[in-house]
């Protein structure tokens, strides 16, 4: 896979993946296909600052992140029980998946994943019931996101 700053591209298929969530269930993209969208949100960190603002505006507005129609995933290289403690503490009740190993593999999948940080850059990326990229926003390590994008593409909006 390359370390590519731009991610895949809309109307691409998405990479398929099986992941750890904070509680130690398995979650794959295929438990979501044919029944709702998922909005992947790659982040670089547990615990800082960026991150756990995102996050805690996907918690803090849930409703228009999950529904019946679309099921958010979150996605970062920390370890599962990282991903317990951080959100125990934030109170995060949607999935924040592992990437940790073989370490970023589903972040350099998507084209997200910093090598020289060690960590998946800030990607977004929705995907419709047939596994099809539909809306994509990458930005960098120390750049917020805006997911005003997401709530336009999907189609529950």
């Amino acid at each position: 896979m390359t370390d590519t700053m731009s991610g895949l591209e809309v109307g691409q298929p998405a990479p398929h993946f099986a992941l750890r969530d904070q509680n130690g269930s398995e979650v794959s993209l295929a438990d979501h296909l044919g029944r709702r969208e998922v909005l992947l949100v790659f982040y670089p960190w547990a615990f800082s600052g960026i991150c756990t603002g995102e996050l805690t505006e996907i918690r803090d507005d849930l409703g228009r992140f999950v529904s019946e129609d679309v099921q958010v995933l979150t996605i970062s290289c920390d370890a599962m029980f990282s991903l317990r403690a951080y959100a125990d503490r934030d109170g995060y009740f949607f999935p924040l998946l592992s990437d940790f190993w073989p370490h970023g593999e589903v972040a350099k999948a998507y084209g997200v994943f910093d090598a020289k940080a060690g960590v998946a850059r800030r990607g977004t990326f929705l995907i419709d019931r047939e596994g099809v990229i539909r809306w994509s926003l990458v930005t960098g390590l120390g750049e917020r996101r805006d997911f005003s994008g997401f709530h336009a593409a999907t189609s529950h909006a």
